[in-house]
């Protein structure tokens, strides 16, 4: 007995198109196919396109700006608005700000994502402090409990990292697991710029 049926719609996969049926059992698609037997909820998709969600890897949600500004979406806005255009799992950024300790961040991050979020969910993680428990504790931890994606920058005041601390933590990625995405821009060329053409 499946939980779900989704029937006769035009399925779309990664590898194949075309008219079937869809069984779901504990949240998962278990058979795809004709004739999948008895379900407990049955859903008509007849003249319908049945196709994997969405996957948004890069939102900024109820997340503090460099400039000290609160976003303008919550997880429930967010995801909400994501959900309806058929986004099914977002990636938004726990950013770390220096002196904030990162395990708290991702924390405090995951409880608003707890009370709010409609889809699924993931975080990159901003490092921007390596300071106190960041590489001894916390990275390795947070890795270990899934969270494998971190960004850091080599940019902007409130977040960028010195060389050496973006070697520690390419180090620590390395180390545990992780995946490092770089917004790799040359900060004092970019302040050279600025300094000569300030408007």
């Amino acid at each position: 007995m499946h939980d779900l049926l989704i029937e006769g719609g035009h399925v779309v996969t990664a590898t194949w198109t075309g008219d079937a049926d869809i069984a779901v059992t504990n949240g998962r698609v278990t058979a795809i196919g004709s004739n999948l037997g008895p379900a407990t909820r049955r859903l008509d998709a007849r003249d319908r396109i049945v196709m994997p969600g969405g996957v948004d890897t890069h939102c900024h949600v109820e997340q503090i700006s460099g400039a000290g500004l609160m976003n303008a979406d919550t997880f429930e806005t967010a995801t909400r608005s994501a959900l309806h255009g058929g986004t099914t799992t977002i990636v938004s950024f726990a950013a770390q700000h220096p002196g904030k300790r990162l395990r708290t961040v991702v924390d405090d991050y995951q409880a608003l994502a707890a009370r709010g979020a409609l889809i699924d969910h993931a975080f990159h993680m901003i490092v921007s402090d390596i300071s106190g428990e960041t590489l001894t504790q916390d990275l390795p931890a947070l890795i270990a409990e899934g969270h494998r994606s971190i960004k850091i920058f080599t940019t902007y005041d409130k977040v960028r990292l010195a060389d050496e601390a973006i070697l520690d933590v390419l180090w620590s990625a390395r180390t545990h697991g992780a995946l490092v995405c770089l917004h790799a821009e040359n900060d004092g060329l970019i302040r050279w710029m600025t300094r000569q053409w300030p408007h």
